[in-house]
Order: structure tokens, then sequence, then C-alpha cells
């Protein structure tokens, strides 16, 4: 009998905590590990421009602003797939999975809806009550 595959999410952003939370990810659950998907998730900020003003905004401005999303996400998305190829890990699969708002809600949905075994997200340093 085959083993259900196990999906583990990892939060991924533009900071070293996150990358490196995805090298303790690959290192303690997913090296050795049959029959794993690792998810690679990045969720870009909702974009400034809300209904009421965006008449203000040039269609040069949101379209730049939307084609900065894209790149940093798949600038971050590719050091992140650059972290994946140092382990050589042959048994994980990959997927990239790239969400737009407000990231905790964005995070919720996308390891429900993805049905994800494990969340896996950095921190970046703040004390308890920062937090």
């Amino acid at each position: 009998m085959e083993r259900k595959e196990r999906k583990i999410m990892v939060g991924v952003d533009e900071s070293e905590e996150s990358m490196f939370a995805l090298s303790w990810c690959i290192t303690n659950l997913i090296a050795d590990t049959p029959n794993v998907k690792l998810v690679l998730l990045y969720v870009k900020p909702p974009p400034p421009v809300h209904s009421f003003n965006v008449a203000w905004y040039s269609s040069h401005a949101i379209l730049a602003m939307e084609q900065h999303g894209k790149d940093l996400a798949n600038s971050v998305m590719e050091r992140a797939e650059a972290i994946c190829k140092d382990f050589k890990t042959t048994n994980m699969k990959k997927e990239r999975v790239v969400g737009c708002g407000d990231a905790k809600d964005v995070i919720c949905s996308a390891v429900q809806k993805l049905e994800a075994d494990t969340l896996v997200l950095g921190t970046h340093g703040y004390g308890f009550f920062k937090r």
C-alpha cells in the first residue's frame, strides 16, 4: 500500500530568515523522506491602489507596480529553488505558489486549499509582544 504524499509548505519572502527556514525544513523534515512534496509559498502584498483612487494613477504606473510584484516573486522563488538544488534531494517534488493579499489570510487559505500537512515559516526576530 503506497503512502499518501506528504505536503510541506514553506513561506518564503525576501528575508534571510525565510531562506534559513527553507534550509532547515529540507534538512530536518524532507531529507531522506519518501513521497514528499515541497510547496514554496510567496505572498505578494496587495496593490496600494484602491478602487476609489484608481483614476489618480496612470495605467503605466499600475503596470509598473504589477510588473515589480511579478519580478519580486520570481526573484524570491529563484533564490528558494537555488537552496533546494544545493541539497540534491532526489525524492523531493516542488510546487511554486504565489498569492496576493494579507499574508496571514493567504497563508491560512493556501494551507487549507492545498491540504498541507506541515507549515514552516521563518521568524524575523520579533519578540512575543511585537508579533
